[in-house]
């Protein structure tokens, strides 16, 4: 029989149930088992496309195409696998999905209930998702947190799998011991009334994952075992950590994977992939020597930075290739709103070890980011451009080495003569008729990169067990415009080299500059960081950080 572990959170959002999910379905695959895992979010979107960075962080583009949460870049960096649509169920998925049956008459008439339907569908999904991929485990994390109306069907199908399957499923609670500075003393009722809240629900957590700022004591183990009645055994102490890829190891020294098993009445198996995670961590704890990259982004609100969730790959892809080459990083965040009026923020950059230019959207910082391109142009600062990145680069170096002034993309400036980068022939229609979520190039598609260029050296060097087919690579897109081919051969002449494109030649995946004139200048249309995992660095950032090593060398 397949087994089922739903996790749910409490007392705060942001608690780090999408890192405990992903940790513990890690140490599970590191026991043997094939696993597969489910974000269930409780809002109406159907997906995550049409969603505000700054609200909900970064969406995550699956092999497929489909637009999901964040959590599920959290899940593929962490057990090294890809996931795809039926991996990410959100309330208005089910919803839409329910109501379809219903217009249909799959329900035969019937009066279609809420409580009961839309839970049974639930099921059905999570059952479904399990069978086809033939896993031995199937991991579904709850959205939201536990008190909220939001996210109570999941909850009830999850008492409903609970109650007829009892020996396989279990329920692991994600929740946060505060220490208020004016009394200095660990609390641990906020836990005590999030599983009182759980068990509204008709539920009872089977683990109890204790967050903390530093860790939780004999003491407070044996306080929440007493009221919540959880083993001890079962209690994880779960304290903040500088670097998220501890959590495994952290569990693993609380028997979390052991215990797990043997709830489900299963057997751990052998094989290394906790002890190459170890060699990993333990060869980044003994990393002394740093880098300087700078971010040119432009999605902060009120004045202040709150970036991390809005370009969470991209950090996380420096961090592995920079973990791989002993290195860590200082990242620089550069407002690209400012970076046109701003000297001292344009001199800023010529102190960087390399610039990133990352994804974005609409015509607000575009300026900056251009100028933040010429300046690392010009000055030989390593540069990597990821989808907009590239446009930006394009556009910059039609300006000032074409010297077509008024160079620009058409979601930019649809005005201008020059667009270098305009809208795709596929997606006019799209907007012409106002469809917006879903109907960009969105997925993996193929990218064959051209014989004797950077790109090539790099996916060569640095290849794994998704880069190793050259000359194609599949790699992950989420745009609407593209590279113009009208200016492809003025371009080409000037030194802009053309090192990927899609198999028809119609589509201007990368571009490079030789090594003769810039030690490291590339822009791809797509995003390279969607795929990067803790212990597969991506080829294109392992260039990067290799480039900003000679830099600062």
């Amino acid at each position: 029989m397949p087994k089922y572990i739903f996790v749910s959170g409490g007392v705060i959002s942001g608690i780090g149930k999408g890192i405990s999910a992903s940790s513990i379905a890690f140490i599970l695959k590191s026991y043997g088992f094939k696993i597969n895992m489910i974000k269930a979010d409780p809002y109406l979107n159907v997906d995550a496309g049409t969603m505000n960075p700054l609200e909900h962080g970064e969406t995550f583009v699956l092999e497929d195409g489909f637009e999901t949460d964040m959590d599920i870049g959290s899940y593929e960096r962490f057990v090294n696998e890809s996931f795809s649509r039926p991996n990410s169920m959100t309330c208005g998925a089910i919803l839409e999905k329910v109501i379809k049956d219903e217009r249909s008459l799959a329900y035969d008439g019937k009066w279609v209930s809420l409580d009961y339907h839309v839970p049974d569908e639930i099921i059905t999904w999570i059952r479904n998702v399990a069978k086809e991929s033939k896993a031995d485990i199937t991991i579904v994390e709850i959205g939201g947190t536990v008190g909220e109306i939001g996210n109570g069907l999941f909850l009830e199908a999850n008492k409903i799998m609970k109650i007829k399957n009892p020996n396989d499923v279990l329920h692991i609670h994600v929740s946060y011991l505060p220490v208020p500075g004016t009394l200095g003393e660990m609390k641990s009722k906020p836990v005590q009334i999030s599983t009182q809240l759980l068990n509204s629900h008709g539920l009872h957590p089977d683990f109890l994952i204790a967050r903390s700022e530093s860790g939780i004591d004999d003491v407070r183990k044996e306080k929440l075992s007493r009221y919540c009645f959880v083993p001890v055994e079962n209690i994880i102490s779960a304290n903040d950590v500088d670097c998220i890829y501890d959590v495994p190891i952290n569990f693993e020294k609380e028997n979390i994977g052991k215990n797990i098993l043997k709830k489900l009445g299963l057997k751990p198996k052998r094989t290394t992939l906790m002890i190459d995670w170890e060699k990993k961590i333990t060869k980044m704890k003994r990393i002394k020597r740093e880098l300087d990259i700078g971010i040119v982004g432009k999605y902060y609100k009120s004045g202040k930075f709150d970036l991390k969730d809005s370009y969470v790959s991209v950090l996380e892809a420096i961090n592995h290739a920079a973990w791989d080459k002993g290195f860590k990083v200082n990242i620089h965040w550069l407002v690209a709103d400012n970076l046109c009026e701003d000297k001292k923020l344009q001199k800023d950059i010529l102190k960087l070890d390399g610039v990133i230019v990352p994804q974005g959207w609409g015509s607000r910082g575009a300026e900056g980011k251009i100028k933040a391109i010429e300046i690392v142009r010009k000055n030989k600062i390593p540069y990597l451009g990821l989808c907009y990145g590239m446009q930006m680069a394009v556009i910059e170096y039609a300006r000032n080495v074409l010297n077509l002034k008024d160079a620009n993309s058409e979601e930019v400036n649809p005005l201008s003569k020059n667009q270098v980068i305009h809208l795709m022939e596929e997606q006019k229609k799209n907007l012409k008729d106002g469809k917006f979520g879903g109907t960009i190039r969105l997925g993996a598609w193929p990218c064959k990169v051209e014989k004797g260029t950077l790109l090539e050296s790099l996916y060569s060097k640095y290849s794994n067990n998704l880069f190793s087919k050259l000359p194609t690579v599949m790699e992950r897109h989420r745009h609407r415009y593209e590279f113009n081919n009208e200016y492809r051969e003025r371009l080409e002449s000037k030194g802009l080299k053309i090192s990927g494109l899609s198999p028809d030649g119609n589509l201007v995946e990368a571009v490079e500059l030789s090594k003769k004139t810039h030690p490291y200048f590339v822009g791809v249309q797509y995003h390279p960081e969607l795929k990067s995992r803790f212990l597969a660095p991506h080829p294109i950032f392992m260039g990067f950080i290799d480039a900003c090593r000679k830099k600062g060398m």
